[in-house]
């Protein structure tokens, strides 16, 4: 009886588990995928063209402005450099030598002992340099003067010239003469302050007084006035060949135009 009851419990079950496995199934049949997204990247290359733009042609009068301002600050530095405490006397390319015209005098009184030869000849030749450098500050405005007048209808030509310290020979050809017409009074006034007038008539006397001598003359006017002028112009050239050729000597935008595209 047992068994009979069984068998009919499992029969009437089956139906109910049939049915529970096809839902199942279909649940998993019917189950769909979700759509895979494609993305495709535009890649834009952006190429940029630069243009590089020449300059002007420099100007005839961009040239003269800018030889003026060159020599004007060339002027400005010299003299500054020659005004120094032995700004000539220790400067090997400037230093005013013993006259040449009183050469004998300086290799007779060499040969004399003390203070009386050599010694005197070395102190008046510094002073000759003392008063140089005394007299060099009052060359600042006769030269930017002379500048001033200065014509420069080749400016073209002297800037692109080979010779480094063109500007200045030209201001030199054009105006040494007044500039020592100019410088003399300083420089007399000068080689009084510092005693060189005093010191080189003493060796011109002691010199005279020697027998068989030919006397020579004591003044020292005109040649220290012109060894100023010389020692001036060789500062100058020096100061127009640096802003020429090294760019931290072109100070301003005048000069870099005219001088620093070479």
């Amino acid at each position: 009886m047992k068994n009979l009851l069984l068998a009919l419990a499992l029969c009437s079950a089956a139906p109910a588990l049939a049915q529970t496995t096809k839902k199942t199934t279909a649940k998993k049949t019917t189950a769909k995928k979700a759509p895979v997204k494609t993305t495709t990247k535009t890649t834009t290359t952006t190429t940029k063209t630069t243009t590089v733009v020449a300059p002007a042609p420099l100007t005839e009068a961009e040239a003269a402005s800018g030889l003026r301002e060159a020599l004007s600050t060339g002027i400005t530095k010299a003299v500054a450099f020659a005004s120094e405490p032995d700004g000539f006397n220790l400067n090997d390319d400037i230093r005013i030598p013993f006259p040449p015209d009183a050469q004998l005098v300086a290799t007779t009184l060499n040969a004399l002992p003390g203070p009386i030869g050599k010694q005197a000849v070395e102190q008046a030749t510094n002073l000759m340099n003392r008063a140089a450098e005394t007299a060099a500050p009052a060359a600042k405005d006769i030269f930017l003067n002379a500048l001033q007048n200065l014509t420069l209808t080749d400016a073209l030509s002297l800037v692109t010239s080979s010779n480094k310290d063109a500007a200045t020979q030209l201001l030199r050809k054009n105006s040494e003469a007044a500039l020592n017409a100019a410088l003399r009074p300083s420089i007399v006034q000068s080689l009084d302050q510092v005693g060189a007038n005093a010191a080189y008539a003493k060796l011109i006397d002691r010199y005279n007084k020697i027998p068989l001598m030919t006397p020579a003359k004591n003044n020292l006017t005109d040649y220290v006035t012109a060894q100023t002028v010389d020692g001036l112009f060789v500062l100058l050239a020096q100061q127009e060949a640096k802003i020429r050729q090294n760019p931290a000597a072109q100070s301003t935008a005048l000069l870099k135009r005219v001088f620093g595209a070479k």
